[in-house]
Formats: C-alpha cells, structure tokens, sequence
C-alpha cells in the first residue's frame, strides 16, 4: 500500500473510530466490539482497499504502550491477593487450551496436526489489550476484575513458548524438546522479568529528579517501547518486560510525580490510547474480508470451524474457572457458577493472538510455502472477532445478571467515606496548630469552615473572597499533602480499593493545580 494511502486509511480509521466511541458512549455498547464491527462494514463495501498490518507495527507500534497502560491500571497490591489463580491460568490454562484448540482444529479442519498446534498456540492466551478495553466500566468486585485483568497480562509467556515450538515443528518437522522448552520459557519470562524490572527503577531514578511536565512526558511515552525493544533485542519477553514495568510504575507514580504532572501524563495518555485502541480494533475488522479472499479452495467451512474452536476455548475456560472461582470466594467453600462464568466470558482473544498469527513464516525451511497459513491467519481473526463481538456485547448484562456488580451506591459511599477520613485528618491537623505562632488565626479558621463543609455536605463552603491570600494558600496546600499521605494509608491498610485511591488523588491534583502559586 502506497504510504500515501496508508496515511489516508489511518486518518479514516481516526475518524470512524471517533463516531464509532461516541455512539459506543451513548448506546453503552463495549468500543472495541462496535470499532470491529465498523471495520468489518468498512471492509465488506465495494471498492475498499485491502489492508495487510504486519507484525512488526503491531509489535513495535500498537503493542507497548497498549500495554503499558493496561499494566498501569492493576494495583499491586490487588495482585499479590491472586497470584495463586493467576498462576494457575497463565501457566495450566494456557496449556491445556493450546491441546484443545489444536486437537479440535486437527479433527474439524483441514490443517495438519502441525498447523493445527501453531492455532491453538495462537488462541491459547487471553488479549490484555481487549480484557482492558471491555472491563474498563464494568463494577466487578476487586479480587475478580484483578484475576481477569493480571491473567491477560501474564499469559503472554507462556503462549508466546508455546508459539515458537510449534512453528519451529511446522516449518521444519522437527520434534518437540520440552526440556528445551521449559528453559525459553524461563528465558522469556524471568528475561522479561529482570529487565522490566531494571529499566522501572531506572527511570523511576529519572522522575525522581524530574519537574518538568514536558519531560516527563516524553520519559512516559517512551519507556514502553524502550522496554519492549531491549527486552525483544536480549531475545526476552518484550510483553512481560513491558508488563512489569508498567505495574511496578503505574503503583509508584503519585509518589514520583507531582499534581501537574500527573494530570498531564493521564490527559495525554487517555488521548494515545485511544487512538491507538481504535485504529487497532478497527484493522482486526477490516482485515478478515481480504484474508478471507485469500483462502484457497476447500475452505468454505471456516465460519463453522472458526466457531467450534470458539466454543472450544469458552467451554473450556468455564470448566478450568470453576474449581478455581473457589479461590475467589475465602468465605464460601462451594464452587461458584457466576464467579466461573463471568470469569470465563471475560477472557476475550485480541490483538496478540493476531499478531503472533501474522508473524507465522511464509515459508518451510525447505523453501516450500506453508499452503496452510492463510487458514490458520482466517481462524484467528474470525475467533477474535468472535469473541470481541459476541462476548463483548454480552460481558455487561451477563455481569449484571450475575449479582455480582458493585452497585453505584457502594462505590459512592466507598469515595464519601474516604472523603470523610481525608477531612478529619485536615481538622486534627489544624486543631494541632491553632494558637502556634507560625499560622495565621484568620486563615485557620477559614480552613477549618473549608473542611467543616465538606464533612456536612454543604456545596457552597465557606466565602474564599476574604481569605487572606498568603497564608490561606499554604495552608490548603498542606492540606492537600496531609490528605494524599491519608489516601495512602488507607489504601495500604485496605480500607479502600484502587478505583477509589485513584478517583480522590485526582481530585486532590485538581484542586492543588488550581491553587494560585504563593511561593
């Protein structure tokens, strides 16, 4: 495709994706489902060009800040409470959906068991990018939308071991060392591991030092495909590497940056991701049509193919999800329908499966072309479209039928009674100073009417008008680090979630940014 019209498709997708959202916003329909959904409309009009997305873009331009933002929104500390099931699902889960999908494509399509063990590579693991995007609005109790979200980040391992072996049996006939395939998988795990790691604390060192919002900005954007490329260049995990740093800095980031930099790094994010959410979910659409008419003949059955192994993967998921939904629930012993069901009916495939299905080898080592790479390319995209589609349409009501959504009114009392606590905390303070000469009496006061307002509910507080602009303005300063020092506790002490820490610190940077400078 002509760089001309590569530019002018990408501003089309930017436009569709734009329409597509604020419908998706109105309707309340999951994005990535209704941007697939364009796609594929797009795709299917008389005339449209064809679009062929190589691995590579996928890989080194859409992936690492996917990613990276995707990681940034799991809490560490959440994780530490499931690592066990994620364990399990990353490792078990990811075999055993590797041998179903590739024992069922050998038995209901015309791939050889070769072929038939890269597809279920392939489709083995969830997509964090995609579990990202649908569960973004859904109120999920925390232990089950971290089990969800940390299994989709940490699977990647696994599957991508899994993957090279079975190209390396396709393309050359060779047989399968396992031994030598426990040692990559360590290699690309533990690699991806150590030098994720590496590179958070360093640039952690870096924002440390940093004040500068345009710096640190830069230093944002950056670091995921800094990760990615170190990591894929020492022949690592470049998706686990960039995993890990993003959780290890998404935990650490309202210690290392200020309310300035913080809102910034979080407007220009937003806008990144959602660009690049959108163009990519938009291309999964777009490019079944003409993968589709590359297929040679004998193929017509792939939409029942396709589907079997869809149902494969689900079926098997709900089954592996049960014994584990028990791990979710410490005070229930019983298993549990709704925890595996849900569980299960979130573990979309997206944009990893398609890209590991498009970097499969044109050809065998023996230079014969691998006739049945296109088939396999056509599962995998209508097996993500699938379940992007018909789980992603369907995750929001499932969940609300299932009873185990958090209402609005738990989240509202979770934020009002954090607020409460931070308000206190302001009112103990400046009990502690009142009568010391080092503040101002009138400005005090005026704090303390500030904070007794909130505590009431009253809207309007107190009239700023007459505050005496100096030493109020310092004051409220102290206040809003009294009370980030407070959001903190009570987060490490468990009192409330992730959802509701970051919710309030937001709060607490808009209301310092908006503070005139006194110093």
């Amino acid at each position: 495709m002509p760089a001309v019209s590569a530019v002018g498709v990408i501003l089309f997708l930017v436009v569709l994706a734009t329409a597509v959202a604020t419908g998706a916003r109105r309707w309340r329909i999951p994005a990535p489902s209704l941007l697939v959904l364009a796609g594929l409309v797009v795709a299917l009009v008389p005339g449209a060009p064809e679009l062929h997305i190589t691995p590579e873009i996928i890989g080194l331009v859409v992936l690492p800040p996917l990613l990276y933002a995707a990681a940034e929104e799991l809490s560490l500390r959440d994780l530490r409470t499931v690592w066990r099931p994620v364990t399990v699902l990353a490792v078990g889960l990811v075999l055993a959906s590797a041998a179903a999908v590739g024992a069922v494509a050998a038995a209901v399509t015309p791939l050889p068991a070769s072929m038939a063990f890269v597809l279920g590579a392939v489709l083995a693991s969830t997509d964090p990018v995609a579990v990202t995007a649908l569960g973004r609005k859904l109120a999920l109790p925390g232990r089950v939308q971290t089990l969800v979200h940390a299994e989709s980040l940490f699977n990647d391992a696994t599957s991508l071991v899994l993957f090279k072996v079975a190209v390396a049996v396709a393309i050359a006939g060779g047989t399968v060392s396992w031994q030598a395939a426990g040692g990559q998988f360590f290699l690309l795990a533990g690699g991806g591991i150590v030098i994720g790691a590496g590179i958070a604390g360093v640039v952690a060192l870096i924002q440390r030092r940093t004040t500068d919002p345009v710096l640190e900005t830069v230093i944002a954007l950056v670091t995921p495909y800094a990760v990615y490329v170190l990591a894929d260049g020492a022949h690592t995990s470049g998706v686990t590497a960039v995993v890990v740093a993003g959780v290890i800095l998404g935990g650490t980031r309202h210690r290392l940056t200020d309310a300035r930099i913080r809102l910034q790094l979080n407007a220009v994010y937003a806008v990144v991701i959602f660009l690049l959410e959108s163009v990519v979910f938009s291309v999964i659409g777009l490019e079944l049509p003409a993968l589709v008419r590359d297929l040679p003949s004998g193929t017509d059955l792939w939409p029942l193919q396709a589907l079997a192994v869809a149902v494969t993967l689900i079926g098997l998921r709900v089954l592996w999800m049960l014994p584990l939904s028990i791990a979710l629930k410490p005070t229930n012993r019983r298993v549990s329908w709704r925890v595996a069901t849900v569980v299960s009916w979130a573990g979309t495939r997206g944009v990893l499966p398609l890209a590991a299905a498009l970097s499969i080898p044109l050809a065998a080592k023996d230079g014969s072309r691998l006739p049945d790479r296109a088939l396999v390319l056509v599962l995998t995209t209508a097996v993500v479209i699938f379940t992007l589609v018909v789980q992603g349409l369907t995750l929001a009501p499932l969940v609300a039928r299932s009873g185990l959504v958090l209402e609005p009114e738990h989240t509202a009392r979770e934020e009002a009674s954090a607020r409460d606590a931070l308000a206190r905390a302001v009112l103990a303070h400046v009990d502690q100073l009142t009568g010391l000469e080092t503040s101002s009496d009138v400005a005090l006061d005026r704090l303390r009417r500030n904070y007794l307002a909130r505590l009431q509910r009253d809207d309007g507080g107190p009239d700023e008008s007459a505050f005496p602009p100096s030493a109020y303005y310092r004051l409220r300063r102290e206040a809003i680090t009294l009370q980030t020092a407070e959001l903190r506790r009570l987060y490490d002490e468990h009192q409330i979630s992730d959802a509701t820490r970051r919710q309030l610190q937001h709060e607490l940077d808009l209301e310092e940014t908006g503070l005139p400078d006194t110093r």
